[in-house]
């Protein structure tokens, strides 16, 4: 199928975005790396009568350390986080994921900001930021505000921008030598869409007792999920494989996931907790390798 018609605005600059959401309103819509959008377009499950072409705009594509969190542009592509030493070295979490998105020819061109906007339910990025407790900076004519993902991710497909702003940046808080996480994933093929995927992430404090975790959950509710009673089994104590089999069995009962060609309820349901096992353990012992 071919998209019904719209017009295009070419932006050099943020102005020229809110000028076009000025004129437009709610009928323009940003175009990043268009890798949600357009197939959107083509099926005409999306009809914007304007897109609003942000890839001219300079100094939108960044990975960059500022007041204890890296700051991911608007314009970054996965593919640049993919190929970062920054993030192999330490953001590994960050890693996993932009490893495991789509193929190379999506990661080359889509971005991360544009996928956390675009809140798929079975993206592979929501999950991730939610365990890392990232948040997102929605900007418009009027100035910037900084939004926690948990608030972000309003429903399938839906976010919390309002009218006349767009996403410029995520803010992933950094780990410190005590924090690690994953992101596992399971597919029906290289590239897919996951079944099911998981990201975990540990803090330990000085005594090796969990100080802090975090839990997301992909393709198993109306957005990703964090399984926060999984988070509080954990709290308090070593991470144990029984205390992360404890909190597994915790995620896959908060864990909402619909029958369809890729699984039942009970199998998705079991992949949530094997799959929370493993990223967690992951995690682990990524903070046993980071302090020897």
């Amino acid at each position: 199928m071919f998209p019904a018609a719209f017009d295009y605005v070419r932006a050099n600059s943020l102005d020229d975005v809110f000028a076009a959401f000025k004129k437009y309103g709610t009928d323009a819509r940003v175009l990043a790396g268009g890798q949600s959008l357009i197939p959107a377009m083509r099926y005409r499950l999306a009809q914007p009568a304007v897109l609003v072409d942000i890839n001219p705009i300079g100094g939108l594509s960044y990975l960059k350390e500022d007041s204890g969190a890296l700051k991911i542009g608007a314009l970054t592509r996965h593919a640049d986080i993919e190929f970062s030493k920054l993030v192999r070295d330490k953001y590994p979490m960050m890693a996993d994921v932009a490893y495991v998105v789509a193929d190379p020819i999506v990661r080359n061109r889509g971005t991360l900001c544009g996928a956390i906007a675009h809140n798929d339910p079975a993206a592979d990025w929501t999950a991730a930021a939610l365990a890392a407790r990232a948040s997102v900076v929605a900007t418009s004519a009027k100035g910037s505000r900084t939004i926690a993902i948990d608030d972000f991710l309003v429903d399938s497909f839906s976010n919390a921008l309002q009218p006349g702003e767009l996403v410029t940046e995520v803010v992933w808080p950094t780990p410190d030598a005590r924090t690690r996480g994953a992101y596992v994933k399971v597919e029906r093929k290289v590239g897919d869409f996951a079944t099911v995927a998981v990201a975990g992430r540990l803090t330990l404090d000085a005594q090796g007792n969990v100080a802090g975790a975090g839990i997301g959950l992909c393709a198993v509710g109306a957005t990703a999920l964090r399984a926060k009673n999984a988070e509080k089994t954990l709290a308090g104590g070593p991470p144990t494989d029984e205390r992360i089999a404890a909190a597994a069995e915790a995620a896959a009962k908060e864990s909402d996931p619909a029958e369809d060609t890729r699984g039942s309820v009970d199998f998705k349901r079991d992949l949530v907790r094997v799959l929370v096992a493993r990223a967690l353990t992951t995690a682990r012992d990524r903070i046993k390798g980071s302090k020897s």
